[in-house]
């Protein structure tokens, strides 16, 4: 039976492109031969995300059900709730508000989130957009400062002016509407018990803290995260959020009615507007009229699979299928031998695919994108042909068939404080959802417990390029473009994983190593995910530092790349459905763990 989306994507479905290649191959190779991939976490590393320095963990493996989070008590939340008989969405939801409360710098009710669904029963792939929007009283010139020039980037994070209205909180009611199974108040039980009685704080977060330097400003946020002498809570504190608990008692009970008006509304917008040096113009008629949206999923073939993931606004489904697709006539199993070889055909298809991405993708309801023409077969395949042996360089930006003749300049922009959540439940029903507040601790306002997102700072801060508009402008309810890729994975019309990551721009190349890794490489999900980041977004090749990557350096710069190690600090989750159950895999570059039974 075929996935049910569009009508092209059926008949693609149909005609059986999603050939057999054995399920058990991608469980049965041992973690042991991926490489070693626990990068450092170097003193003074001012990365958004931090990695934790753990290394490589085993498979997990299930044969019911399975959820992979960034951290562990996140994850057992999902798992409490699949245990209960709640469905993917349900655990999701679970999942989600527990991270908002131990892993508050990535994601949060204060955010945004995309969400691609697989229902078992009826074969349908949805997606919902949850993504941030400008308020009305957005311009172009948000982000320019008097001299007409755009402002410093924390000078336009830190504050109100960067939040965005948030749609975490809608999603996952109009998720749960669609796709749950156990009532709305049960799914927030965990959250709530944690919130009061307290967790403990993470080396992740505390070190995270450590190295924050604007969110002390905030004297709520400080109060919460730090000892009165300034420093932050240790490892292992217990910290407790009662204002948290007594904001998520009343979504449970009243819906997102309780976040969107209200006393909660209108705090969120005192705390908005009030900022004492960037006070933002958000009012509590724009959360009032917050909308989830309901896109189609952009799906495109992969040598025997299709992969469906997040339409634009997010740029994140059409690069990773544009990437993938360059790749399509190369022999990427036999770079599992050569990881340089693989590191410069992954990182030339990259360049390809963050050129199109910087001219084109935005939100579709204010610009005409061209993802048809992006993922015409014809026009990948003119790109890939300007793959060679040596570096291209920087590339540009093509010309896809269906795009409008309007001329756009470019702009380039991206989230960092994200976290990725995959779940596979005991019905076969599966979620790949991708979460944010942008920057890490996004605009360091906090208000009833929780984080503001700084979302609208990845719209393009310069409005014109050359006298062209920026596709990507601010402009009033418009949602910023994103680089989230939640991924499905499909064969023959049957799942076959769940996939993302965050990491801002980098979320792209991170998803589409996990991908190769799996379906070329045929390493368990685990071992795809400890294997070393690497890719280009149309600058350097960047390689990650503390791993074998750094080995391919000579290679590379041999066929003309510039390289640059570094730290990349992925928090890819995946699961893999196998033909004894499921297989996990989860990022210990952060606190990821995969738990199933």
């Amino acid at each position: 039976m075929p996935i049910l989306l569009s009508r092209r994507w059926r008949a693609l479905l149909s005609a059986g492109l999603l050939a057999a290649l054995p399920l058990e191959a991608l469980a049965q190779t041992p973690s042991s031969t991926a490489p070693s991939a626990a990068g450092p976490s170097a003193a003074g590393d001012v990365a958004p995300e931090r990695a934790t320095g753990r290394g490589s963990r085993s498979l997990d493996t299930a044969t019911r059900h399975m959820v992979a989070a960034a951290n562990p008590l996140a994850a057992e939340a999902g798992r409490e709730i699949l245990r209960a008989g709640g469905s993917a969405v349900d655990a999701a939801i679970a999942v989600q508000l527990v991270l908002n409360l131990v892993e508050p710098q990535s994601s949060g009710i204060g955010g945004g989130a995309f969400l691609v669904h697989y229902d078992a029963a009826t074969k349908a792939v949805t997606s919902l957009d949850g993504r941030e929007t400008a308020p009305a009283a957005a311009t172009p010139e948000r982000f320019l400062g008097p001299d007409g020039k755009p402002m410093p980037l924390y000078d336009a994070v830190v504050g109100g002016r960067s939040v965005g209205v948030p749609g975490t909180v809608m999603l996952l009611e109009h998720a749960h509407r669609t796709h749950g199974k156990l009532p709305w108040p049960r799914l927030f039980e965990r959250a709530i018990a944690l919130a009061e009685n307290g967790f403990t704080v993470s080396p992740r977060l505390n070190g995270q803290l450590a190295m924050e330097k604007h969110l002390p400003a905030n004297p709520t946020a400080r109060a919460y995260f730090y000892q009165p002498d300034g420093t932050p809570w240790p490892v292992g504190h217990v910290l407790k959020n009662p204002e948290f608990a007594a904001t998520l008692r009343a979504i449970a009970e009243k819906g997102s009615a309780a976040f969107y008006e209200g006393p909660i509304a209108a705090d969120l917008v005192k705390a908005v507007t009030g900022h004492p040096t960037n006070p933002g113009d958000m009012t509590e008629a724009d959360l009032k009229a917050y909308r989830v949206k309901e896109r189609e999923p952009v799906c495109g073939p992969y040598r025997a699979y299709t992969l469906c993931g997040m339409g634009p606004p997010s740029s994140g489904g059409v690069a990773v299928l544009q990437t993938l697709a360059f790749l399509e006539g190369r022999d990427m199993a036999a770079t599992r031998g050569d990881p340089a070889l693989a590191a410069h055909w992954m990182s030339e298809a990259g360049r390809l695919a963050f050129a199109d991405r910087g001219l084109y993708l935005a939100d579709p309801d204010f610009v005409s994108v061209p993802v048809k023409g992006l993922l015409d077969r014809s026009y990948l395949a003119s790109r890939a042909a300007l793959i060679g042996e040596r570096s291209m360089g920087k590339a540009q930006a093509g010309e896809p068939p269906f795009r409008e003749g309007r001329a756009w300049g470019f702009a380039e922009a991206e989230e960092h404080g994200t976290s990725h959540i995959s779940v596979v439940d005991g019905a076969g029903n599966a979620v790949a959802m991708t979460t944010t507040i942008e920057d890490g601790f996004g605009s360091r306002l906090m208000v009833r417990g929780f984080l503001l997102n700084n979302e609208l700072t990845d719209f393009a801060f310069t409005p014109t390029e050359d006298g062209k508009p920026v596709a990507n402008r601010v402009e009033p309810g418009k949602r910023p473009r994103s680089s989230m890729a939640p991924t499905l994975v499909f064969r023959d019309g049957a799942l076959v994983a769940s996939v993302g990551s965050p990491g801002g721009s980098n979320i792209i190349n991170y998803v589409g190593k996990t991908l190769v890794a799996l379906l070329d490489w045929t390493l368990d999900p685990q071992a795809a995910v400890d294997a070393p980041n690497f890719g280009s977004r149309n600058g350097p090749t960047e390689l990650e530092q503390g791993t074998e990557a750094e080995g391919w350096i000579a290679a590379l710069e041999a066929r003309g790349h510039t390289v640059k190690a570094m730290e990349l600090t992925s928090g890819t989750q995946a699961i893999v459905v196998t033909g004894q159950g499921l297989s996990g895999g989860a990022d210990t570059r952060r606190e990821g763990v995969a738990v199933g039974d």
